[in-house]
C-alpha cells in the first residue's frame, strides 16, 4: 500500500478520492469547539442554536478543514518534507453533527523547486462534500515533496 507521493507521480488535473468518510458527532462538535475556545453558543447549545437560520448546532468550520486535510495525507502528503501554507479556505455550506464528510483532492500544479534540488512544490485543491453531495468547504494549500531517489522512477 502506498502512503503519499514522490514530485513525479503527481499530475495536474489529477482528483484522488480519499475514504472512508468521517461522520461528525455532537461530541466530536462540542469537543472541538471547547478545545480551541470556540464558545459560540451556535456551535454548543442546542437551544440557542434552534432558533437560529440554521435550526440547530453548527459544526465549527476549521473541524471540517481539520478532517478533510487529514483524508488527504495519504494520498497528498504522506512523503512531505513540509506543508508550505494554505489559501482561499473556502466555507460553502454550514455541516451539522451528524453529518459525514467526504473529500477529495486535484492537483492543481507541479513544479520543481528553484532553490531545493531533488524536491518540489506541488499546489492542490481539496473540497469536502456532505453525505448530500453539497460542497461544504474547499482550500488550496502548497506541499514540499521529494523527487524520487534515484532508481526508482518508471
Amino acid at each position: 500500500m502506498q502512503f503519499g507521493r514522490y514530485l513525479e507521480e503527481f499530475t495536474v488535473g489529477d482528483v484522488y478520492k480519499h475514504w472512508p468518510g468521517r461522520t461528525i458527532t455532537e461530541s466530536d462538535g462540542v469537543a472541538f469547539a471547547m478545545l480551541t475556545m470556540n464558545h459560540h453558543p451556535l456551535h454548543i447549545d442546542a437551544n440557542y442554536a434552534k432558533d437560529t437560520q440554521f435550526g440547530q448546532n453548527v459544526v465549527v468550520g476549521n473541524l471540517v478543514v481539520d478532517i478533510a486535510f487529514g483524508m488527504s495525507v495519504p494520498d497528498v502528503s504522506g512523503k512531505a518534507i513540509a506543508n508550505l501554507g494554505f489559501e482561499k479556505i473556502e466555507f460553502l455550506a454550514p455541516t451539522f453533527h451528524n453529518d459525514t464528510i467526504y473529500s477529495e483532492t486535484e492537483v492543481l500544479e507541479v513544479r520543481e523547486s528553484a532553490s531545493r534540488p531533488g524536491q518540489g512544490i506541488v499546489t492542490v485543491q481539496t473540497r469536502a462534500t456532505n453525505q448530500r453531495h453539497e460542497i461544504v468547504m474547499r482550500f488550496n494549500r502548497s506541499v514540499l515533496i521529494p523527487k524520487a531517489p534515484e532508481g526508482t522512477a518508471d
